[in-house]
């Protein structure tokens, strides 16, 4: 069965992945469930963040929305894919051509999901909560 991706949400998390790296270097998530009213987010991490980190992080990602960039799509090689990504991710049966989603020039990442075409699609983002346990730091979220 597919899945059934929120195409506003699962942008979203794309811009949020790339703001967690930007801000914290700690690589892209390890686990994600997206869905239409509230996501999930999970991140290797060494401690909770604070709530004036998680303020910056819903502001630098409502900046990247505002900017109303170009959500695009690309097909590369696995051999080109592989220079520019991990792609550890991936299922087994991904094949030979490898769908890159960009959003302007803030983000790239292999993805098999469904996006919208701008990032002014989306919406308002915000972070409802987060935990940390065990290395692992949970962001929820929510759009609107």
């Amino acid at each position: 069965m597919a899945k059934d991706y929120d195409p506003p949400m699962h942008s979203a998390e794309h811009i949020l992945n790339q703001t967690m790296v930007r801000m914290f270097d700690c690589g892209r998530s390890v686990n994600a469930h997206i869905e239409k009213k509230k996501s999930r987010i999970d991140y290797r991490f060494q401690r909770n963040i604070t709530e004036e980190e998680i303020k910056e992080i819903e502001c630098r990602v409502n900046e990247v929305i505002e900017t109303d960039m170009k959500v695009t799509e690309e097909f590369l090689t696995r051999d080109e894919a592989k220079k520019e990504f991990t792609l550890s991710k991936l299922p087994e049966d991904a094949g030979d051509l490898i769908r890159v989603i960009r959003i302007g020039n803030y983000d790239a990442c292999p993805c098999s999901g469904q996006h919208i075409t701008s990032t002014r699609e989306i919406g308002v983002f915000r972070i409802i909560s987060s935990t940390f346990d065990n290395g692992i730091l949970r962001l929820r979220f929510k759009l609107g």
